[in-house]
């Protein structure tokens, strides 16, 4: 049996087992998930709210915009306070002052301490004690707690309404004035909100840990860490560092066993001819260029909602487009120019792997780039009717605005987008076909290409798998199959295969050594890959088990990145193998790039936030971002540009391509997320964490900490990173620009300087 037969065999193992235990996994989540009661009345038999009022105000926490605003069990943005923790602590604190008032006639900060201890005594078994009756489904409360639940409930009431005493308030979480016009939909969200937030502190049936694991950290109603969060901290730690040691033996082992490659006198991709689907790819790489260039515009004035909150320098933006809908916007728009990118580079590349152009391709091609732009178009509208409150909230669902981060848009655009990535399948598949039945060296890698593009298709349709009524915990399930399988999984499989095509059509890498390299890379790549997708499901309402699986194989995605060091010079040496290589520099060095983000974006800032305890105290917090930013588009970006440009080499135009434009884009986006990161992100994380562990998450989250001076001044900090990746997207946006408005001769491109003379001699 050959090498490549039994990585093929490895391979098919790994996807079984990790999707069996993935899929069994979601059974047991459906399980352990925290009941959602017909009624929550009090000891007197007052109904306080109904299931019906808790899953309305779901829908309205969705339609006002969901995770774009403030964030629930963790998950969400960062200006607004997380909800679930919000909730929580007022009506602690709403309790504690009636308790208080009625034994000394003060509120609960005004006794002594020994009065205050005796008080946060009785406090605990109030919350934390499980009223909820299987039988009837009724959780019932005591009446000094629905009196704080009151409360609690018209403090919300007047937050998003138009009450003038909150406008401050409003300002500083980023809302718009009166978000919800309607009193009824007002009402029915803090039902979901009580639900979100009792979930968070009620024991679980015969335990002494809530249904969120104690998720979140707030020692006044006794959520502190459980012993599983210890635990399974430690043991991902050890797993994270025999995975490395294994890794890095297996490496010295077999690196550089076989023979390097004969390079070729010159470029073997000069007499590649685009057919005319290949062609018809261009388009999809203007768009790009407009999408990235639009999305970079709405992080700008996203980022400044945090400090000016309903504003831009004064103008009145959020009345026309509030935060909830910029964020919504950036972030979708995040996905889908990589996206796109990407599945342009697949319709591009596979008519130049089979050599074959399959009748209609160049339609099928035309007809998928209407379609998306007329999901794009159709999605971000209702969204934006959905935020402003011009629709009901059935047709929110179908036509506006989910609410559940990076796959917020529309069912009925989420099913459009679905059947779009079907028929790219079907395109890509059959320009594949001949490729798939030949029996060369590449054969293997086109067949990895291939299944990455069945599993692109498909696990997007994951996002469908949820109704309006589904519990949240499930969402969140079936919500990170898309995020976390479907965009850094498999994705960076197609990526690899992709990359690896390439640079043995250059003849800088062997075809047999590409092929076990890739398949080497995606074993070891999924491997942690797919199970650790529960490390974002450790507080969502899931049992230990959850947080014990994620734990272990979440620390093993970490361990194929600790190599990316020598993907890096392995690239940047192929950049520099002969001297007509050099007219490729630019997109090899946007791979090196893509290997320098995986180690620190994926890798440093990914592992920083990973581990149940760490996580514990930094889910929602901004080291979340810092992750997210250096991560999807200091790789999954980075990697789509590479991409990209490789294919509008191809494509001609070559007269118009500028090394200048492309050295100031490479250099000033890489720097300017560097700063974003450092000079902002990261400090104003690490002094959110100190907050969450020295007082409570709900603290780390407030108004009263991030409006301090310093935070303030961290938020600012931001300005010079983003300034300096911004001049980069322009400079990306002008190269393009001067290749599509530059003409479509094909000719050989500039070769730097210094590079000229052995040029001339090669050919």
């Amino acid at each position: 049996m050959t090498n490549t037969s039994r990585l093929w065999k490895v391979l098919a193992i790994l996807l079984i087992v990790s999707f069996g235990i993935l899929l069994y996994m979601g059974r047991e989540i459906y399980l352990a998930a925290p009941p959602v009661p017909t009624a929550v009345k009090t000891t007197t038999g007052k109904t306080l709210y109904t299931l019906a009022d808790i899953q309305t105000g779901r829908e309205v926490w969705q339609s006002i915009g969901g995770h774009e605003l403030g964030s629930v069990w963790g998950h969400g943005s960062y200006v607004a306070p997380d909800w679930s923790a919000d909730w929580l602590h007022r009506e602690a604190t709403g309790i504690l002052d009636i308790w208080a008032q009625r034994a000394a006639g003060k509120k609960f900060a005004d006794l002594d301490p020994a009065a205050q201890a005796s008080l946060r005594s009785q406090l605990q078994p109030e919350m934390r004690t499980n009223t909820y009756d299987p039988g009837s489904g009724v959780v019932t409360v005591s009446e000094d707690r629905a009196a704080a639940i009151a409360v609690v409930a018209d403090h919300y009431l007047r937050l998003f309404s138009d009450d003038p005493s909150l406008d401050t308030l409003r300002s500083q979480y980023a809302i718009k004035k009166n978000p919800i016009p309607d009193a009824a939909r007002r009402q029915a969200l803090t039902a979901f909100f009580f639900w979100t937030a009792w979930s968070t502190v009620t024991n679980r049936p015969g335990q002494t840990i809530s249904y969120t694991s104690n998720w979140p950290a707030d020692p006044l109603v006794g959520n502190t860490p459980t012993a599983p969060t210890f635990l399974w901290t430690f043991i991902s730690i050890f797993g994270l560092l025999a995975g490395v040691g294994a890794l890095a033996w297996y490496y010295v082992s077999t690196h550089g066993k076989e023979p390097a490659p004969a390079i070729p006198s010159g470029d073997p991709l000069r007499s590649l001819k685009p057919t005319p689907s290949m062609k018809a790819t261009a388009k999809y790489f203007w768009v790009v260029t407009a999408l990235f260039l639009v999305q970079v515009v709405l992080g700008g004035i996203t980022a400044h909602y945090a400090v000016e909150g309903q504003g831009f320098y004064g103008l009145p933006l959020a009345d026309y487009l509030p935060y909830a809908v910029s964020r919504s916007w950036h972030l979708q728009l995040a996905v889908l120019w990589i996206a796109t990118a990407w599945l342009a580079t697949g319709l591009y590349i596979a008519p130049a792997i089979s050599g074959h152009e399959p009748k209609f391709q160049r339609l099928g091609v035309n007809f998928l780039f209407v379609c998306l732009l007329i999901i794009v178009v159709g999605a971000f509208a209702g969204q934006w009717l959905a935020v402003m409150q011009k629709m009901g909230l059935a047709a929110n669902f179908w036509f506006g605005h989910q609410g559940y981060e990076f796959v917020d848009i529309g069912r009925f655009w989420q099913a459009f987008l679905f059947v779009g990535l079907m028929l790219w399948l079907l395109l890509v598949g059959r320009a594949l076909w001949p490729a798939l039945k030949a029996r060369d060296d590449n054969r293997s890698i086109t067949m990895l290409l291939f299944l990455s593009t069945i599993a692109i298709g498909l696990f997007y349709g994951a996002g469908l798998m949820w109704g309006r009524n589904t519990h949240l915990s499930m969402v969140e399930y079936w919500r990170w199959w898309v995020v976390h399988l479907w965009v850094e999984g498999f994705f960076e499989v197609f990526a690899t295969a992709v990359i690896a095509f390439l640079f043995t059509k250059l003849g800088l890498v062997r075809a047999k050594t590409a092929t076990n390299a890739v398949l080497f890379a995606t074993i070891v790549f999924l491997s942690g890959g797919v199970l650790g997708t529960f490390h974002h499901l450790y507080f969502t309402g899931t049992p230990t088990a959850v947080l014990a699986i994620g734990s272990v194989f979440s620390a093993l995605e970490v361990v194929p990145l600790v190599l990316v060091g020598f993907e890096a010079y392995e690239n940047y040496k192929h950049s520099h193998a002969t001297p007509w290589v050099a007219a490729y520099r630019w997109p090899i060095l946007f791979f090196v790039a893509v290997a320098f983000w995986n180690l620190v974006g994926a890798g440093l800032f990914g592992f920083l936030i990973n581990p149940p305890l760490a996580l514990y105290y930094m889910q929602g917090l901004n080291t979340t971002p810092l992750h997210g930013h250096t991560a999807l588009f200091g790789v999954y970006g980075m990697l789509g540009i590479g991409l990209m440009l490789f294919c509008l080499r191809g494509l001609g135009n070559l007269e118009q391509w500028d090394e200048r434009l492309l050295k100031g884009a490479f250099w000033t986006m890489n720097l300017g997320l560097a700063a974003m990161a450092l000079f902002s992100l990261f400090p104003y994380g690490l002094m959110q964490v100190y907050a969450a562990v020295s007082e409570g998450f709900w603290y780390a989250r407030s108004a009263e900490f991030m409006q301090q001076p310093t935070m303030q001044l961290l938020v600012w900090l931001r300005m010079p990173g983003d300034i300096l990746f911004s001049i980069g997207v322009l400079m990306l946006v002008a190269f393009v620009g001067k290749l599509w408005l530059g003409g479509g001769r094909r000719q050989e491109a500039q070769v730097p300087a210094d590079a000229q003379p052995a040029a001339r001699a090669a050919r």
